[in-house]
Parts: C-alpha cells; sequence; structure tokens
C-alpha cells in the first residue's frame, strides 16, 4: 500500500473524555429499538422491495417485536407514500407500533409527510441535515450559522405544520455525519433544535446521532456519545439514539460502548443489511445482551424463518458465519471442539446445570431454532471420535464404548476425506453400520445352538467359501465357547476378547447391540458389532463381526 500519506483522521475526539462508560461490564438493560430495515435497508438493496414485499416485511418486524419501525422517505417517493397510507388505511399498525418517516427540512416535503401521515395514531417524524466539515464545506459551502439556520427552520415547521393539522407526533433530529464534526458544533445544533421543540418527559424528542461513516475505533464514538449525553438540554426529555454503520466493521461496537455511554436507543436492521457495509445489526447486538442474561425485549427463537423471511424479500443471503444466524456459527467440524461441546452437553444434562457454559456454545442454539443433532456436531475430515460418537448416540442410540470411538472416528473421516466433503448424519450411521454391524463375509453365522453341562458347548453352522460347515467347542460361558470354536475348529487366532451391551430401544420390540473387539496376533485391535431382538444373538453376531473384519484387514 503506497498511499497511506492521502489519509488523514477526519473525526474530532472529545477533549478530555470523562470515559464513565469504561467501569461498566455490560449493557445492562435493552434499549428502545427502530428497525430501519424498510427505509435504509430498502434503499441499499439492488432491487428494493416492492409493496407486496414491504407489507410481508413489516409484519415480520412486528411479529420479532420492534415497537418502532421507520417505514421510509414518503415525501420522496410515491412508492413509499402509498406504502405508508396502505399501513394507514387497512389499519395493519398495531396500537402499541409507532411509525418512523424520514424528511428533509424542506417546507412542501414536510407538508407531504405530515399529509402521508394522516391518521396514524403513533408517528415519529425525522428531520436531518448534515453537518460534518466535509459536507459543510464540499457540498453546501454554507457555514456553520447557515447549517444550523437549516436545521432550526425545519423544526420550526415541524411545529407550524403540526398545529395546523391538529398532530401531535414525537420529532428526531439528526445531524448527519456526526462522526466528522466537531462535538461541540453537534451539540450547538442538537440544543439549538431542542430549544424550537422544547420536549417533555410526557413527549420526548429524539436526538439521533448516526455514525453516517465510520471514521474512527468505537471508544473515539463512545466518548462523543457520552458528552452529547452529559451536555444536552432537556436530558430527562430526550431520547439519545444510535444510527451506526460498518464502514470500519465495528457497528455493533459502536452501538455497545455508545449505550455504555448513555443512550437510550438504537436505530439498525437485520443482519447488518444497508448503504455501503451496512448498518448496526440488531440480531446481534439483541443476542449478545441475551447471552449476558438480559432479555432484549426481540424474539429470536425461530431464526431459520426469520432469515427465510429476510432472504425472500431482500434477494441478499444471511452468510454463513453471520453471528447467531448463520448455518455454521455454531457447527462443530474440528475433533477437539466436538469432544469439548460433548463432554460439556454431558456434563449439564448430568449436573442439570441451571446455567449455560457448554465450551465453544455462547447461547444454546435451541433458544434460536437450531438442532444439536444437525447444526452442531458437523463431520468432515477434521473431525474427531467425541463429535462422531455423540452423533451416533444422539441421533440413533448407539452408545459406542470410549476405545471403540477412536476406531470409528478414523473409518468416518477416511470416507469423508475420499469424498472431499461433510458427511450428513445419515451417511455417518451408514458408514458405521456397513463397517462394523453384522458384518457375515467371508464366514457367515448360519446357526447355532448351546447345550450346559459341566461347561457351555455351542454347536456351530458356518458358511465358508460356499461350503457349509458344523463346529463345536466348549467354554466358560456361551462367547467363550463360540470364541473356542472360531479359534480352534475354523484356525482363527485372536486373544483379548472384551464386549459391552445396551438396549437400542424400549418395549416388546426392543433390540441390544453389543460391541466386541479382539486382538489380532500382531496386536491390532479390531472392533464389531451386532444387533438382534435377542442379547446373546447380538453377541454372537458381534463376535463374528470382528472376526470378519479381522480376516479381510
Amino acid at each position: 500500500m503506497k498511499n497511506t500519506a492521502k489519509y488523514q483522521k477526519q473525526f474530532f475526539p472529545v477533549k478530555n473524555p470523562k470515559m464513565k462508560w469504561v467501569t461498566k461490564t455490560h449493557v445492562e438493560s435493552p434499549p428502545t429499538w427502530c428497525s430501519v430495515d424498510l427505509r435504509d435497508g430498502n434503499q441499499a438493496l439492488i432491487i428494493p422491495m416492492n409493496l407486496e414485499e414491504k407489507l410481508d416485511f413489516f409484519k415480520l418486524l412486528v411479529k420479532i417485536g420492534f415497537k418502532e419501525i421507520e417505514v421510509g422517505f414518503p415525501a420522496a417517493s410515491e412508492t413509499e407514500y402509498t406504502f405508508l397510507r396502505k399501513l394507514i388505511d387497512d389499519n395493519l399498525i398495531p396500537d402499541d407500533v409507532t411509525l418512523q418517516v424520514l424528511t428533509q427540512s424542506r417546507e412542501h416535503i414536510i407538508r407531504k409527510t405530515f399529509e402521508a401521515l394522516k391518521g396514524c395514531k403513533n408517528a415519529i417524524v425525522h428531520l436531518y441535515n448534515s453537518t460534518s466539515i466535509a459536507q459543510r464545506e464540499q457540498v453546501f459551502r454554507k457555514s456553520k450559522e447557515e447549517i444550523i439556520a437549516i436545521a432550526v427552520e425545519g423544526a420550526k415547521l415541524f411545529e407550524k405544520i403540526a398545529a395546523e393539522t391538529g398532530t401531535n407526533y414525537r420529532y428526531e433530529y439528526s445531524p448527519e455525519s456526526f462522526t466528522g464534526t466537531e462535538p461541540e458544533f453537534a451539540l450547538e445544533i442538537c440544543n439549538a433544535v431542542l430549544d424550537v421543540w422544547k420536549p417533555t418527559p410526557d413527549r420526548k424528542a429524539i436526538i439521533n446521532l448516526p455514525v453516517t461513516v465510520e471514521l474512527s475505533s468505537p471508544h473515539i464514538y463512545a466518548n462523543q456519545v457520552e458528552f452529547m449525553c452529559d451536555n444536552l438540554k432537556y436530558r430527562d426529555s430526550i431520547e439519545v439514539s444510535l444510527h451506526p454503520h460498518n464502514d470500519r466493521g465495528c457497528a455493533v461496537a459502536d452501538c455497545e460502548l455508545g449505550l455504555l455511554a448513555g443512550a437510550d436507543r438504537i436505530e439498525g436492521t437485520l443482519f447488518g443489511n444497508g448503504e455501503r457495509t451496512g448498518n448496526a445489526d440488531i440480531v446481534t447486538l439483541a443476542l449478545n445482551m441475551y447471552a449476558q442474561g438480559v432479555d432484549p425485549g426481540l424474539d429470536f427463537s425461530n431464526m431459520n424463518e426469520i432469515c427465510e423471511h429476510y432472504e425472500n424479500a431482500t434477494r441478499m443471503s444471511v452468510g454463513d458465519r453471520q453471528p447467531y444466524a448463520g448455518k455454521l456459527v455454531f457447527a462443530a467440524f474440528s475433533g477437539s471442539h466436538q469432544d469439548a461441546i460433548a463432554k460439556g452437553m454431558k456434563w449439564h444434562e448430568e449436573k442439570n446445570c441451571p446455567t449455560w457454559t457448554v465450551p465453544y456454545l455462547p447461547i444454546d442454539p435451541s433458544d434460536v431454532g437450531r438442532e444439536y443433532e444437525t447444526d452442531v456436531i458437523r463431520i468432515n475430515s477434521q473431525s474427531g471420535k467425541g463429535g462422531i460418537g455423540y452423533l451416533l448416540e444422539h441421533n440413533y442410540g448407539y452408545i459406542l464404548p470410549a476405545k471403540m470411538r477412536e476406531d470409528v472416528g478414523y473409518a468416518v473421516k477416511n470416507i469423508s476425506d475420499q469424498a472431499h466433503g461433510e458427511l450428513s448424519p445419515e451417511q455417518v450411521k451408514r458408514v458405521f453400520e456397513e463397517t462394523y454391524i453384522n458384518i457375515n463375509t467371508p464366514i457367515k453365522l448360519v446357526d447355532y445352538h448351546f447345550v450346559r453341562s459341566d461347561v457351555m458347548t455351542v454347536n456351530l453352522t458356518v458358511e465358508v467359501g460356499g461350503k457349509t460347515k458344523e463346529i463345536t467347542a466348549s467354554g466358560n460361558g456361551r462367547l467363550d465357547a463360540v470364541s473356542n470354536a472360531i479359534k480352534q475348529k475354523l484356525g482363527i487366532n485372536f486373544t483379548d476378547l472384551t464386549y459391552e451391551e445396551h438396549a437400542l430401544t424400549q418395549g416388546s420390540s426392543s433390540q441390544a447391540i453389543t460391541y466386541v473387539s479382539i486382538k489380532t496376533s500382531d496386536g491390532t485391535k479390531v472392533w464389531g458389532a451386532g444387533i438382534h431382538d435377542d442379547i446373546i444373538a447380538s453377541s454372537v453376531n458381534a463376535l463374528f463381526a470382528a472376526v470378519n473384519r479381522c480376516i479381510k484387514e
């Protein structure tokens, strides 16, 4: 990068900031949330939403729990004017929801805005003008005094037209490009507007401090917000609102630090959609609070539905790694991560834990409608025995012995590596069953029966190479007798036979599964498994599965 000298800081740090916010650890209560998806978000789409899509999206925002929704710039577009009238005329606005509309400081635009709101029970009319040095010098070529005059004239027009129309709406003012504005000047212009409106605790005004363009690190913005909160007039009669954009990738941090610094309200969008790099992501902000035990007042418990609705309406996609919402944000492919998650889940179940502390999972995925079986443990060539064992146990009831999990893990990862892709839970189950369960070649078990006298004797009928053989042997127990028959009569040598068993299902149709390991002459441990309605039959099947796998290897 050769041209760094052309870039200089364009922001104005607060002189001698108090930084009271630094001592706070987290946001302790939710702000007032205002969705700007239908205005700021919509204007940033390649193909803006049509009327029907905007109506559907409005209903989604209401369902999530937004009480303030910015619906557009009704004086600037016939589509937005029609949309606003549709909401009002068809009585689609719940009584506890307030609509917000944007307007510039020009009389005919303000009049059309108030006209568009006729009949609306609750509304916020949002006035803005640019205040940064860059805008003052390059775009408007006006002095500070002239910029203040624009804002004050707009505030007076609000009062005049509201009196004429008999409305009692709330007002909002934004010094646009606040982050490129000297803090003292931003304070001066906001106080000038407030002196016109004279808000009261019963009818609060909103002073919005937009990060129109991110120009600094979040702590600089927090100091600016704190300065404004400490020095604005009528503080008990205003809400300080934040509207960060994401040019530096810090919009969420701007909001969180700004709230710590004294702000009351957040304007943002679902998944951060907005101009350039986007707005503050309200989903992330709300669930960050949720993850620290704060009820955000918004419902994201059905994240899959919200993502689908958002993608259909905006024609944009929720990224696979989008916080809390992406398809892969809870997924663990790494073996060590899977093992820790599996052990953590088991520990929480055993201890009946009232709080959530599972490793690698900041929140319980089920709280946003995600499933452990398909969303958390994901299997590929990087996966480990813990995750594969967890998946087989929790999806299909196979509780593998600890020492068998590693063997199964290698078998599954080898298949994934060859396929150069991820395996679904069903594919993992198929690999396990086809590799280990009831393997009957090259030695096929045809029949058997036991006879007990002083010792246990087994009579086996097997098929080897297309020929049937009858073999008999005795042992200390049933499985020992079968083991001796295989070794003595078929000439297959192995040692250290071990087995574990458990029921797969309950009731009259329950099945049992047995896991058997044997050690070959070169010290290799080989596993097999057997499933049958009868526990003895499952043990015999498992031993033959292990022997057959031993021969194949």
